[in-house]
């Protein structure tokens, strides 16, 4: 089985947030592919707050992946599903193909990076990039030139994670191998999404077609 594709369109810088309401201010800055991670709620509340996203998500016709939570998001149509290396294996794979949704998986090795092409996704992560911001180092960093020479081995959209910042993303984009640039504090100032940092991540890599 082979995923659908995540149209022509490159994934761009590919924020991933904790809540809905920061999808919302992320949009309307021009942001078109997104992820919802969320790691502190469950049952009813995990549920709205995922039926709230899908729904912000198609009204601006923004492209949002689901984390993990690959239930609610056949059963609420999300466009696609994030999972990590060890959700792979406890996921349904097949009935997220079924479903019609995309499928990123994160990478960090070559091994990694084989077994998660056996899956035909529509894209895969990479990373970490540099080092992360958001959580503690538990692979060895690439930096961009193993990005590049890992991200063009493989025929599939790529998209870079770990430790991207507004300093450093042009040295990222230019390796032209990527698709999307995930960054979950780079968007942020505090806990709040910043508009002025998003634009500013936007206007850094549109002269490299991102």
């Amino acid at each position: 089985m082979t995923f659908p594709a995540c149209d022509e369109t490159p994934l761009g810088i590919y924020p991933i947030v904790d809540r809905t309401d920061k999808l919302q201010t992320l949009y309307a800055c021009g942001i078109t592919t997104a992820q919802l991670r969320i790691k502190d709620l469950k049952d009813h509340a995990l549920e709205n707050e995922i039926i709230q996203a899908i729904a912000i998500s198609r009204s601006y016709n923004a492209r949002l992946f689901v984390n993990d939570h690959w239930q609610l998001a056949i059963a609420h149509g999300a466009y696609g599903v994030h999972l990590g290396q060890e959700d792979i294996q406890s996921a349904d794979i097949r009935a997220i193909h079924e479903a019609g949704l995309r499928l990123g998986i994160s990478t960090h090795t070559p091994h990694e990076i084989d077994m998660a092409l056996e899956f035909r996704p529509s894209y895969i992560a990479i990373g970490p990039v540099f080092v992360p911001i958001s959580k503690a180092l538990t692979y060895d960093t690439l930096g961009t030139d193993l990005l590049m020479r890992w991200a063009h081995a493989v025929d599939y959209p790529v998209v870079a994670i770990g430790g991207v910042t507004l300093e450093n993303i042009e040295t990222v984009a230019e390796t032209g191998a990527v698709s999307g640039i995930a960054m979950i504090s780079g968007v942020l100032e505090g806990d709040a999404v910043s508009p002025a940092k998003t634009h500013a991540l936007i206007e850094a890599v549109a002269p490299y077609g991102l």
